[in-house]
């Protein structure tokens, strides 16, 4: 394991500070605000630890309430809803200096057998000859501000390989649609909820940004207030978050400065693994040009 992906382990981890309460350090990923994705896997995480092992998230759906800051740990309060026959139901409050700033309800469940169908995962080139995220961007690394190039251009935990290059600083206008392979980058234990973790943190990039595509903008144009609002996640089978995973998203719709964006993950084997589902504040912000 790479010890950038330690790092991320460990943050994910969380620290048990009372019962049904965790904390959980910050990344600073040079954004406006604290990673969401850092909030979902650590809400998950923190609920995870209160249900019984021979259940597993099945669903995701939360709210982004406030900004949160990169600088200070996040506490979160586990509400244990219910303990059924056959669900588990939990509520998670992320909290920093004392406000609530994501809160969301989690459902878990143990396998079960049942009728199966699925999407087919779309034919795209795989992941072995594609540049990664990171080689794209450092072909651009003259164009990004100094303070942010130590954060941007640094080893990532999650290793993405887009399909399809774009230039996020001279954009043209697009079908909102992209694929992305990713992984996490060295093994991971043998843990099924560490890998749904992980998965959480990740479902975060570039699901919001899809809504970008057709109207030729990007995170990296400054006039741009980009913020998640809500997030959902299904997990529909075994998660291998250490081997390549596809993700493929679509933005059907957006307006009233909001975007809506979903997510298909699949593995190697063409499996639909999750699903995911956002919507985001787009806002162009002619003041901060």
């Amino acid at each position: 394991m790479s010890q950038v992906l330690d790092d991320l382990v460990h943050l994910l981890s969380l620290e048990a500070i009372e019962e049904n309460l965790f904390r959980g350090n910050s990344q600073d990923l040079g954004f406006r605000q604290l990673f969401g994705g850092q909030v979902l896997g650590q809400s998950l995480s923190a609920a995870s630890q209160t249900v019984e092992p021979g259940r597993h998230v099945h669903s995701l759906h939360g709210y982004f309430l406030r900004p949160g800051d990169a600088a200070l740990p996040v506490v979160y309060m586990v509400d244990r809803v219910r303990d059924g026959g056959s669900f588990t139901t939990r509520r998670v409050t992320a909290v920093q200096k004392g406000k609530q700033i994501f809160t969301a309800s989690m459902s878990f469940q143990g396998d079960e057998p049942g009728m199966e169908h699925q999407t087919p995962m779309p034919q795209v080139p795989g992941p072995e000859n594609l540049p990664t995220e990171l080689e794209l961007m450092r072909q651009h690394e003259h164009l990004i501000p100094a303070p942010l190039r130590e954060k941007l251009l640094c080893a990532k935990p999650i290793e993405m390989r887009p399909v399809t290059e774009r230039d996020p600083y001279n954009p043209t206008p697009g079908e909102p649609v992209k694929y992305i392979w990713f992984r996490a980058d060295g093994r991971l234990a043998q843990n099924p909820a560490l890998h749904r973790w992980i998965l959480a943190y990740a479902s975060d990039f570039n699901l919001l940004t899809t809504a970008l595509l057709p109207h030729a903008k990007s995170v990296w144009h400054p006039d741009m207030q980009i913020a998640s609002l809500d997030h959902a996640l299904w997990f529909h089978g075994n998660v291998v978050a250490d081997d390549w995973l596809l993700y493929a998203l679509d933005s059907p719709w957006a307006g009233n400065a909001r975007g809506f964006s979903r997510g298909s993950v699949y593995n190697r084997a063409g499996q639909l693994v999750a699903s995911s589902a956002q919507e985001g504040l787009i806002r162009h912000r002619k003041d901060w040009a």
